[in-house]
């Protein structure tokens, strides 16, 4: 076991020439498409109209792939980035020699008014729409700032030109057209345009503001003047500030911690369809230079049971509703068939190509669009969706009608799976194993189902499908336990597997059974560096793929989970404050950790890391109020003791 590294509060080092670090972007949001901007004021990512769309600024994967800088000339290092308190508008401060100006980047939100013009979304505390537009207001707060904007598109992953055109006679729009779209930059700051570039300068004293805004309304409008662009940045920090609000969350120093994570997660919803992201990014690397580089703008089935879970917990039912829905819908019919992911609309084709025109983020190749994966064959899936359902029900006190007939069609699908070897939660790209997780997870589905059918009075069914669960728990007990005592990763390898620590968290065994301590132990002990938990023995499993990984982090909240649950809290909570110290800076995670180093790896903001992250800190939180004779969350309560995977 490798020595955990002391201190707090480490910062990545940095990711190579001309790349910032993964750690280094903040994200914007505005539950359409989102996007990351670098701490020198360039936005590099931005896919629209949507998440999963072409990118317009992707020089986060090639330096050459289209940018959008807004800050003061000459000068890259701010002093302080924050998120406006309860937001996801992001602040950026900066001091030069001969002045001090503030910036704010918002992907806009717009309420929907009545006639007497009341806000009916913020009244009805739900969602606003998107304003499709990026506005960048500034402010000189004190002195003089030379201000310099670039701003460099390049259409459809860098494939199509860019072309612009004035629209202006004094230079304060332009329209740029690539791909078949067309965009329009407009602001108060005069624009030169220089190729497939437009560029633009200006000189601002103490207390005078300047804007940009990028749009992409049908109509390309945008904002009138300076004032106009500050009303509309802060009446969407005053959105995200109502949603925030529908929360429930504790009166705990990680109490920011949550709203955080809660505001990614509402961040990488497509409001659409309710649809949660798994991550903004394509192609960020799990390792850098390495090819474990994946697509991650869809959603996957398996995120369905944590998403509703964490949801639930601090307070979002309307959000977990809109997901639970949007799931079943896709879900409906398919039985055995049921994919593992779809696209964020319900797109079922998820074709993967490679774009070799790219070099990837600090040379990390190949550049992926679409992910293979839709079509492995992953068992786990049916667990992951009854388990939603029974979470759903207990918030609903039952099971809508139409989900009804999905109960049945996929428990039949699992007690006609759970025999059969598949590719793992992890999607390995070897040879399918019997892997212990996803027959763990078809015990899961069958006995979710049964719990349903006796709770809505089908007491053959009820016994049928729980007749079936004995058969998968004796199979796994026999079959998946090692010499020694503990869960292996597939039935051929004594392997550990992070997968593993998922079985106190759905109740598979109980909690002080010597079997699910010795697991949830030996994972922390022997499948950790610094104190961080990998996936599983990269040396002695076959996933199809070359190099090396670095820690994952949604595994090492789950372990932060898993030893709440066996009693173990005072090592739960040292170890998620270890974990916690690896956010950046605003509060963010990628899907890794590089241990020794600190830095993010892999796609960004990654959704199920805050989730789990969620999951963890409720965990932490109960132990702690439980310690000092405090009732814990009611919902928190309930859903631990159901059996639902958190």
């Amino acid at each position: 076991m490798a020595t955990a590294a002391k201190g707090r509060g480490r910062r990545a080092k940095a990711a190579g020439p001309d790349f910032h670090a993964i750690g280094d972007y903040g994200f914007l949001s505005d539950c359409h498409t989102g996007a990351l901007v670098a701490s020198d004021g360039t936005v590099e990512w931005l896919c629209l109209p949507r998440f999963d769309s072409p990118s317009v600024f992707a020089a986060v994967l090639d330096r050459r792939a289209g940018a959008f800088r807004l800050g003061p000339a000459e000068l890259r290092a701010p002093v302080a980035r924050r998120y406006v308190p309860g937001s996801n508008v992001l602040e950026t401060s900066w001091m030069t020699e001969t002045g001090w100006m503030i910036v704010h980047d918002a992907l806009v939100l717009a309420p929907e008014s009545d006639e007497d013009g009341e806000d009916v979304r913020a009244r009805e505390m739900g969602a606003p729409d998107a304003q499709h537009m990026l506005v960048r207001t500034v402010e000189c707060v004190h002195g003089s700032i030379e201000l310099e904007a670039l701003c460099e598109p390049a259409f459809d992953y860098a494939t199509e030109e860019a072309s612009w055109k004035l629209v202006d006679k004094d230079g304060l729009a332009a329209d740029v057209s690539g791909g078949g779209e067309t965009l329009r930059l407009l602001g108060d700051i005069p624009l030169e345009l220089d190729g497939r570039t437009a560029r633009g300068a200006r000189t601002l004293e103490t207390g005078e503001r300047a804007f940009l805004c990028l749009t992409w309304r049908e109509e390309l409008s945008g904002p009138s003047d300076a004032a106009d662009a500050v009303k509309l940045v802060r009446g969407t920090v005053h959105l995200w500030r109502r949603w925030l609000e529908r929360g429930t969350f504790p009166d705990h120093p990680w109490r920011w911690t949550l709203q955080r994570s809660a505001l990614a997660l509402k961040g990488l919803t497509y409001e659409p369809t309710g649809a949660v992201v798994a991550a903004l990014t394509t192609s960020l690397p799990e390792t850098p230079g390495g090819e474990r580089n994946w697509d991650y703008r869809y959603t996957w089935i398996r995120d369905a049971s944590f998403t509703l879970w964490s949801l639930h917990v601090i307070g979002f039912d309307q959000e977990a509703r809109e997901f639970m829905e949007f799931v079943s819908h896709l879900c409906h019919g398919r039985g055995p068939e049921t994919q593992i992911m779809f696209g964020i609309g319900g797109e079922t084709e998820l074709t993967e190509r490679t774009l070799d025109h790219l070099d990837g983020y600090v040379g990390s190749k190949p550049v992926r669009v679409g992910n293979a994966a839709y079509r492995q064959r992953q068992n786990d899936v049916y667990g992951a969706l009854l388990d939603s359902i029974y979470i759903h029900s207990k918030t609903r006190e039952g099971v809508p009608e139409d989900m009804a007939p999905i109960v049945f069609e996929q428990a039949e699908a699992a007690a006609g799976a759970w025999r059969a070897p598949d590719q793992g939660i992890w999607e390995a790209r070897g040879e399918p194993r019997h892997y212990v997780s996803s027959k763990l997870m078809c015990w899961v589905a069958l006995d979710r189902a049964a719990r349903l059918a006796r709770d809505h009075g089908s007491g053959e069914l009820a016994d049928h499908w729980r007749t079936e669960a004995k058969a998968v728990r004796a199979d796994i007990v026999e079959q998946g336990v090692s010499e020694r005592g503990v869960f292996r990763q597939h039935y051929d390898t004594d392997a550990l597997d992070a997968s593993l620590l998922l079985i106190p968290l759905v109740r598979f065994l109980p909690a002080d059974d010597e079997r699910v301590r010795a697991t949830v132990l030996a994972i922390a002990d022997e499948l950790t560096e610094h104190g961080l938990v990998l996936r599983y023995q990269v040396d002695e499993t076959d996933d199809g793929l070359t190099g090396r990984e670095g820690t994952f982090t949604i595994c090492s909240f789950w372990l932060v989970s898993a030893l709440s649950e066996i009693g173990e809290a005072k090592r739960a909570r040292k170890l998620c404050e270890r974990v916690l110290t690896h956010g950046t800076p605003l509060g963010l995670f990628a899907e890794e950790i590089e241990a020794m180093s600190g830095a993010q790896l892999g796609n960004y903001p990654q959704a199920f890391t805050h989730l789990a992250l969620i999951n963890a800190v409720s965990h932490v939180i109960a132990d702690e109020q439980m310690g000092e004779r405090e009732e814990p969350s009611a919902v928190f309560t309930e859903l631990r003791s159901a059996g639902a995977a958190g």
